[in-house]
C-alpha cells in the first residue's frame, strides 16, 4: 500500500517537473517575458517568475530523488511477492534436488559407445 501510495506520488511530481521545465526557457522568455508582454516587469517582474521557476524546478528534483529512495525502501519483500520464476525455480529444487555425482555428458557418451560397438559385431 504505502509502494503504491509513493508511485502515485513519484509520477505526480515527475509530471509537474516536467512541466516546470518545459515552461522555463534559458534564454528570458517562457513564461516570464509572457507574464510581462516584453516590457520592463509590470507583474511581478521577470527576474521573480525566473526565480520562482529556478526554485520549483530544483525543489521538484530534489523531492523527486528522495521519494525515489524512500520507494527503493518500502518495496514489499514478503513471502507473497516473490515472483512467479521464484515460486518456480524453489518447487524444481524441492522435486528434483541437484545431486552432486551427476554424469557427465562424455560419461554417458562413453557409456554407450562400446554398447552401440558390440551391436554393430553381431
Amino acid at each position: 500500500m504505502t509502494y503504491n501510495l509513493l508511485l502515485i506520488v513519484i509520477m505526480v511530481v515527475a509530471i509537474l517537473l516536467i512541466l516546470i521545465v518545459l515552461v522555463q526557457n534559458p534564454k528570458g522568455g517562457g513564461l516570464s517575458s509572457s507574464l510581462t508582454g516584453g516590457s520592463g516587469g509590470t507583474i511581478g517582474g521577470v527576474q521573480s517568475t525566473n526565480n520562482f521557476l529556478d526554485k520549483a524546478t530544483w525543489t521538484l528534483a530534489i523531492t523527486l530523488l528522495a521519494l525515489i529512495l524512500l520507494s527503493s525502501l518500502a518495496i514489499p519483500r514478503d513471502e507473497a511477492s516473490k515472483s512467479e520464476l521464484q515460486n518456480t525455480i524453489q518447487q524444481r529444487d524441492e522435486v528434483a534436488p541437484v545431486d552432486d555425482k551427476a554424469a557427465d555428458i562424455e560419461d554417458i557418451i562413453n557409456e554407450n559407445a562400446p554398447a552401440e560397438e558390440s551391436k554393430e559385431a553381431e
